[in-house]
């Protein structure tokens, strides 16, 4: 198997994993030598090898079932479909409520029934002739990390949405008032005058500390209203890769968590920390527009600003606080300067992230970005893939 087929195959199940499937390391290995077996360049030979070793139980087969669509593509890698028929293409959903732009779990359901029944008897199925071409996928994905979401197709949503599930965050840290031992650093008299003791007072090694380090509490703040309808679903779902990574390995041993909170901003603020913290990113986002009244609406930034810091200050001491709008604001920008200036004062960094800011000829002309640029530590662009991981980059560094 190639370098990329490979790349791409591990990709796949860190996807897996970060839509709720238990995929562990044996598995995964599992899972390449049974590719490897039954031929890494079938389509119908790596989805019968991924749902005999990545899935642990029948309540994994349909979200592998979907992972696998959004990541290798439901209409041209070749997956079965009964004889005499196709593929049904994605479902329509026809919802008149304020969540309509946000993803269903059904999207896909043609492949989804035609993977079901394909699992249940392979008798009496046949193959469409693509077969899995891993070079060119590499290609198209690092191709999509440019792309502006606004301009997507919905197969290629779904990718991006695989692809931001299996995003890592890092948290940022800072240093914490206690010690602990280091290489390097401050002498530790009392472990070396111990370490002497056990040596019946012959002199040890020279034991050394440095300051602890602690996560920091992030806050993110999604812009829902009318004017960031195209990035808000791509930001929520970042927010849920943030709020989702909540106790990485490091702050498990400093003995600490990686908090985070997440808030919606339209003509109100909204918290939806609670509903991102649902493992599967469908029902997350389902969630969260189910407690979010101003979907689609207007814009308030001053008002939601002020809710934030009086309500939630305690949230904001030394957080990064991620905004993410494009600044359209309705009320006065002297008001909205002044609530920025207080968040500034309260957290740690202020990091701004405009959907417009990577876009050719972009100026922040807007009143409201007029306004808040003198309090922003970091204005960045955030409307591809590629920009959300710089996002993520920055948060990490700040």
């Amino acid at each position: 198997m190639s370098d990329d087929g490979e790349r791409v195959l591990l990709g796949f199940t860190r996807a897996l994993r970060a839509a709720g499937v238990g995929v562990t390391h044996d598995r995964a290995t599992s899972f390449l030598q049974a590719t490897a077996v039954l031929g890494a360049g079938s389509a119908v030979s790596t989805y019968r090898a991924g749902r005999a070793t990545l899935c642990g139980g029948p309540e994994d087969l349909a979200r592998f079932d979907q992972v696998f669509a959004a990541w290798f593509g439901s209409s041209t890698l070749g997956l079965p479909v009964p004889r005499g028929r196709t593929a049904a293409g994605p479902a329509h959903h026809d919802h008149a409520t304020r969540d309509t732009d946000l993803p269903h779990p059904a999207a896909g359901g043609g492949f989804d029934r035609a993977a079901q029944t394909f699992a249940d008897r392979s008798n009496g199925f046949e193959t469409l002739p693509n077969p899995i071409q891993y070079g060119v996928v590499a290609d198209d994905r690092e191709t999509l990390r440019h792309r502006d979401v606004a301009g997507l197709t919905e197969a290629e949503r779904r990718v991006l949405a695989a692809q931001l599930a299996a995003l890592r965050p890092r948290p940022p840290l800072r240093r914490a008032a206690r010690t602990v031992p280091w290489h390097r650093g401050r002498p530790d008299l009392h472990r070396t005058l111990r370490a002497s003791l056990r040596r019946a007072g012959e002199p040890a090694r020279i034991e050394r500390r440095r300051r602890a380090r602690t996560p920091r509490r992030v806050v993110l703040l999604v812009d829902v209203s009318g004017s960031m309808r195209p990035y808000a679903e791509a930001l929520l779902r970042l927010a849920h890769a943030v709020v989702r990574s909540a106790a990485p390995a490091g702050a498990r041993r400093a003995g600490t968590r990686f908090r985070a909170e997440a808030f919606t901003l339209g003509t109100r603020l909204t918290r939806v920390t609670d509903a991102l913290r649902t493992a599967d990113p469908e029902r997350a986002l389902a969630r969260a527009g189910d407690l979010v009244p101003d979907w689609a609406g207007g814009t308030r930034l001053a008002g939601a600003l002020a809710t934030l810091t009086d309500r939630h200050g305690a949230r904001l001491r030394g957080a990064v606080v991620v905004v993410c709008s494009d600044g359209w604001e309705r009320g006065d920008p002297a008001d909205l300067a002044d609530r920025a200036a207080r968040l500034h004062r309260l957290a740690h960094a202020v990091v701004w992230v405009n959907p417009h800011r990577g876009k050719a000829g972009y100026r922040p002309v807007q009143s409201g970005i007029v306004a808040v640029l003198p309090y922003v530590d970091h204005f960045l662009a955030g409307h591809s893939l590629g920009t959300f991981e710089e996002v993520l980059e920055v948060i990490a560094r700040a």
